[in-house]
């Protein structure tokens, strides 16, 4: 590993945003999923979270399209179940659904810890969900059609929340924790080398500026 990348990564971790959000209910197809994953790397989501019983499609698509997990997905059988605590974490759950309720998607404040509820395909947010969330959010559509794509409202909904956090200064500073801050960087740096301390219940090196190991954590 070049030292400009080992800087490249301290930066994108410097930037990441640990309370925005997005949470997906079951969204089945591959593409859209990893569509969603990118947006929410480019604007520094740290954890994604998914909606699929089980969590055998949404494992086996992620699997399928080699994504690599620069962003975590968190898996959630209910709908309820994820809601629920993503609010005990401190988050409002705004969907991206039409509703006699329902504000331009640029209205919303998303400075706040925010996470972002985007349905299905087919039938958009379930009532169940609509239900549970704190706001409902539109995007303005001037033509025939009724609807974007899902991963496109994704992308717009995120760029909107990262335009308004970026003039707060919320990008301006760490917001990681030191630990998560420290343990990420060295698994991003040594994914190999992470995989095997955590399998034999080593504790992580630390790095010198350029991101080189002090020590060998695998050595006997």
């Amino acid at each position: 590993m070049t030292p400009e990348r080992f800087a490249k990564l301290k930066r994108v971790l410097q930037q990441r945003q640990p309370d925005l959000t997005v949470l997906a209910e079951d969204v089945h197809k591959s593409h859209n999923i990893a569509a969603i994953r990118r947006s929410c790397d480019a604007v520094g989501v740290q954890t994604m979270h998914a909606v699929s019983p089980g969590g055998e499609v949404l494992r086996h698509h992620m699997s399928a399209a080699g994504t690599q997990a620069w962003v975590p997905v968190r898996m959630h059988d209910t709908v309820e179940l994820a809601c629920l605590e993503l609010k005990q974490s401190g988050m409002t759950i705004a969907a991206a659904h039409f509703s006699s309720d329902a504000i331009d998607f640029r209205a919303w404040d998303y400075t706040a810890p925010c996470a972002i509820l985007l349905g299905s395909e087919l039938r958009g947010v379930s009532d169940e969900a609509a239900q549970l969330a704190d706001a409902h959010l539109t995007i303005p559509m001037e033509g025939m059609v009724a609807s974007l794509n899902v991963s496109v409202a994704a992308a717009l909904i995120l760029y909107e929340a990262q335009r308004q956090r970026r003039c707060a200064g919320l990008y301006d500073r760490c917001r990681l924790e030191r630990d998560e801050y420290e343990r990420l960087l060295f698994e991003w740096s040594h994914p190999d080398i992470a995989s095997r301390c955590r399998s034999r219940g080593r504790p992580y090196p630390a790095l010198d500026e350029d991101g080189n190991m002090l020590s060998n954590p695998l050595r006997d």
